[in-house]
């Protein structure tokens, strides 16, 4: 995949704004740490943290990234698409990475991977395109219902503030709400062709007649052909989804692990704050930097801020000192880690810009 070249790369300017959002979110963080959380506190409890449960929070990072390629790769096997492991794991960080640092870009990172998997598997885009969107409503099948029974569980035993409850079921929501769109979406043949015109309408403005999208309209429509047609036939294997349907849960729980092993590492899993809360706080975060504002790189400072808020109220607010560091470090190995790996994995393929322009991926 060497030389893979995106059209359209960012300016200077573009990236010295994001870094420069990325340092004030990280300066709103501050002030609210200097105002709500005593330093004291928070400098004891990194000195009581246990590096043996932070490694493997860490280590299980890699491990959701590695469920999370295999489910991929299953979904392409049952869709006839050859694809190597190696390469489905390289294409899951490019995809973090774009997540991550282009928030609001008219391209994400599903874009992204699937642009790099018809290149690389010479496969068509319809093909590809109905993988990921299985993929994509599996993931988030499974992150909904563990967040609402998260919720149900902890309403249930201990009571919580309701509006912080209230908060939790809207993100839920916002969630079945994303999996019924890719259901109506991936169903209904005529509802995709106008969401891609009203799209391709909207980019051309966008792009201020940098991008003459109106002749792809022609091949955009034969994509779908070929998406309606893979995504009938990724729903009619039933047996063959049992596999992928068991990664992704797996992925989840793995992924979840990471902020109760934080916790573990701090000595106060069970003690200041239950499982439940952890899971129910760490998919809000989750919802919070996928939503495409385009104000900040993973909404660095915003995302901060929310976590060590609601890991309070949720939990003991005498122990914000512990909910500010635990926040710290795993957003250190939910955001930056992924952030840096997913760096790597660009540069060694090649990669010279993450915005492909909308007529090289109809190509």
């Amino acid at each position: 995949m060497k030389g893979v070249t995106f059209v359209d790369g960012q300016s200077r300017h573009v990236w010295r704004r994001r870094v420069l959002l990325v340092v004030a979110g990280l300066l709103v963080f501050l002030v609210y740490m200097y105002f709500f959380v005593p330093f004291d506190q928070v400098v004891e409890a990194l000195q009581r943290a246990n590096l043996f449960f932070f490694l493997l929070a860490f280590l299980m990072l890699f491990l959701s990234a590695v469920l999370y390629s295999f489910t991929w790769q299953r979904l392409l096997g049952l869709l006839s698409v050859k694809a190597r492991f190696l390469k489905t794991f390289q294409f899951i960080w490019v995809e973090n990475f774009v997540d991550l640092v282009l928030p609001g870009e008219p391209v994400t990172g599903d874009a992204s991977r699937v642009y790099l998997m018809s290149r690389e598997s010479g496969e068509s885009y319809g093909k590809v395109v109905a993988s990921v969107v299985g993929h994509r409503i599996l993931t988030t099948t499974v992150a909904a219902g563990g967040l609402i029974g998260s919720i149900l569980y902890f309403a249930v035993r201990y009571r919580p503030p309701v509006f912080v409850l209230e908060f939790a079921a809207v993100v839920a929501l916002g969630d079945v709400a994303l999996i019924a769109l890719l259901f109506f979406v991936g169903g209904r043949k005529g509802a995709a062709e106008k969401m891609v015109s009203w799209l391709i309408n909207v980019l051309t403005r966008l792009s201020r007649g940098r991008w003459q999208l109106e002749s792809f309209k022609t091949r955009a429509s034969e994509m779908l052909n070929v998406f309606h047609e893979e995504v009938t036939t990724l729903g009619g294997q039933r047996k063959g989804l049992i596999v992928p349907v068991f990664l992704s849960v797996s992925a989840w729980f793995v992924d979840a692990l990471i902020a109760v092993l934080v916790f573990l590492s701090l000595g106060f899993l069970g003690v200041a704050i239950s499982i439940s809360a952890i899971i129910i706080v760490y998919s809000i975060s989750g919802a919070i930097q996928n939503i495409p504002i385009g104000i900040i790189p993973g909404e660095v400072g915003i995302t901060e801020i929310v976590m060590t808020s609601l890991f309070a109220l949720l939990g003991n607010p005498e122990s914000i000192a512990v909910f500010a560091v635990a926040t710290v470090l795993i957003r250190a190995l939910t955001f930056w880690i992924r952030l840096l790996v997913g760096g790597v994995v660009v540069q060694l393929l090649g990669i010279k810009s993450l915005i492909p322009s909308p007529e090289s991926r109809l190509q």
